[in-house]
C-alpha cells in the first residue's frame, strides 16, 4: 500500500504526533511524508518527500497572532502550483493532519482522504467551544483540511468519530515524580515578557521552553531552555506542574501525567478558545492571558490546584488501528 501523509508543521503538536504514529502506519504500507509549515521547533526524524511552506502561523511577543506575518507569507499562485503538482491521486491512502494544500488537491483530483487528527474533531458539535464562537474560526476549523472521511481526536470521546489523544510513548510509558520545578512552554510569549511575568514568583523554579535561546540559560529562578523532545519530555514527567498555552498534544500529554495545570490559548486562535473550554470543563485552571496580577493568580491556583482525574484508554498503535480500519471503508 502506498500511503501519503500530510503533516502540519505550524507549531510542534502536528509533528509530534507523527512521528508517534510512524512506525505503525509503517507496518501497512509504504508512507511518504508532506510536510507543510515553516515555523515548527521540532525536527521530523524521518525522509521527507515533499516539502512547503505551505500556510502558517506567526506570533508576536505578547500572546497574540501576528496577522502581518501571517498574510504577507500568503502566496496564492504558489499554493495553486502546489496543488497542481502534488500527486496526490498515486496513492492508496491519503492522510492528512490539517493541512491545506493536500486537501485542495484531493479535491481537484477527486482522490478520497481522511482527515485525522484533533481539528477533525471540530467537525461535530458535541465538542466544546467557548462562550462567544466565531464564525470565520469554525469555517477554518471544518474548511480548512476537508476530507471525505474524518477521525478526531480530542480531551474525551465526545462523538463516535472521535479518540482520545495520542500520546508519545515516553509519556505514556513514564513513571511520573516530582522534582520541585514548574515546566513553562508559552511560545507566543518572548523570553522579556515570560521574565517580566515569572521573575515575581521567586518562591518557585522555572523550567522556561524558549524559541530564542540556543543553549540553556539560567536566571535566578528562571532556567531557559532550547525547545527539544527529549529534553520537554523530561521536565514534563519531572515537573510539579505546568503552565501552557491551549494547544492540544501538550496539555493531553499533562492530563495523562495527573500534573496541574494552567493554559492560556493564544489571542486570536480560535482552536485554542475552543481547547480551553474544553479544559476548563474538566477542571483546568484558564487564564485569557499574562497580566499584572498574574502573580497573585499564579499563588492562589498552586495552592489550590488539583490533577485532573482522567485516563486515555488507547495507545499510539490501537489509535492507528483503528485508524486504518476506518479508512479501509474506501480502499
Amino acid at each position: 500500500m502506498k500511503i501519503f501523509y500530510a503533516i502540519q508543521a505550524t507549531g510542534n503538536g502536528h509533528i509530534s504526533r507523527a512521528m508517534e504514529l510512524l512506525p505503525y502506519l509503517q507496518q501497512y504500507g509504504k508512507v511518504d511524508i508532506f510536510l507543510s509549515g515553516a515555523n515548527s521547533s521540532l525536527h521530523l526524524d524521518a525522509p521527507i518527500k515533499y516539502r512547503s511552506k505551505g500556510l502558517s502561523l506567526f506570533y508576536t511577543c505578547k500572546g497574540s497572532l501576528d496577522y502581518f506575518s501571517i498574510i504577507k507569507r500568503i502566496s496564492p499562485f504558489h499554493i495553486k502550483k502546489e496543488v497542481t503538482a502534488l500527486p496526490v491521486e498515486k496513492y492508496d491512502l491519503i492522510i492528512n493532519d490539517f493541512e491545506c494544500i493536500t486537501s485542495l488537491a484531493c479535491r481537484q483530483k477527486k482522490a478520497p482522504s481522511i482527515h485525522f487528527g484533533h481539528q477533525a474533531s471540530f467537525m461535530s458539535a458535541k465538542t466544546p467551544r467557548p462562550h462567544r464562537q466565531s464564525h470565520t474560526g469554525e469555517w477554518l476549523l471544518k474548511n480548512y483540511a476537508a476530507a471525505t472521511q474524518y477521525m478526531g481526536l480530542h480531551f474525551k470521546p465526545y462523538d463516535d468519530f472521535i479518540l482520545t489523544p495520542v500520546i508519545k510513548s515516553e509519556i505514556w510509558n513514564a513513571r511520573p515524580f516530582n522534582n520541585n520545578h514548574i515546566t513553562v512552554y508559552l511560545p507566543s510569549y518572548c523570553d522579556c515578557e515570560i521574565r517580566k511575568f515569572f521573575g515575581k514568583l521567586t518562591s518557585y523554579r522555572f523550567q522556561v521552553f524558549s524559541r530564542e535561546v540556543k543553549a540553556e540559560t539560567r536566571q535566578g529562578h528562571l532556567t531557559f531552555i532550547p525547545v527539544s523532545k527529549e529534553r520537554f519530555n523530561e521536565s514534563l514527567i519531572h515537573c510539579t506542574a505546568i503552565v501552557c498555552g491551549a494547544g492540544f498534544e501538550t496539555p493531553s500529554e499533562a492530563l495523562h501525567l495527573k500534573k496541574k495545570m494552567m493554559v492560556m490559548p493564544i489571542k486570536g486562535q480560535y482552536e485554542q478558545q475552543c481547547n480551553a473550554a474544553a479544559l476548563q470543563q474538566l477542571g483546568v485552571k484558564t487564564l485569557p492571558q499574562l497580566s499584572e496580577n498574574f502573580h497573585t493568580l499564579f499563588d492562589q491556583w498552586y495552592a489550590n490546584a488539583q490533577p485532573v482525574d482522567i485516563s486515555f484508554q488507547y495507545d499510539a498503535g490501537q489509535i492507528t488501528a483503528m485508524m486504518m480500519r476506518k479508512a479501509a471503508a474506501y480502499l
